[in-house]
């Protein structure tokens, strides 16, 4: 998968965010609909699509958009 389609697989999966609100250097927590509610929803939909476990410090450790794909695809060359 490609950052873009992360990209829009999180769009989606946020229901108070419009499409085309997130790009790679987007810094995601100073979107102005994010919420300790969204976190959740990010790693549920990284655990739920890419099989991916994300904890709290891991979002911590991540800025923006690029930096949570780069994560995740991280995670995924160790399993």
């Amino acid at each position: 998968m490609d950052i873009q389609a992360f990209i829009k697989g999180l769009e989606a999966e946020i229901e108070d965010l419009p499409p085309g609100t997130l790009k790679p250097d987007t810094d995601y927590r100073k979107v102005a609909q994010w919420s300790s509610m969204h976190a959740l929803i990010v790693i549920a939909y990284v655990d739920a699509n890419f099989n991916v476990t994300l904890s709290g410090p891991d979002l911590r450790g991540t800025n923006t958009i690029s930096d949570l794909y780069n994560l995740v695809q991280a995670k995924l060359k160790n399993v």
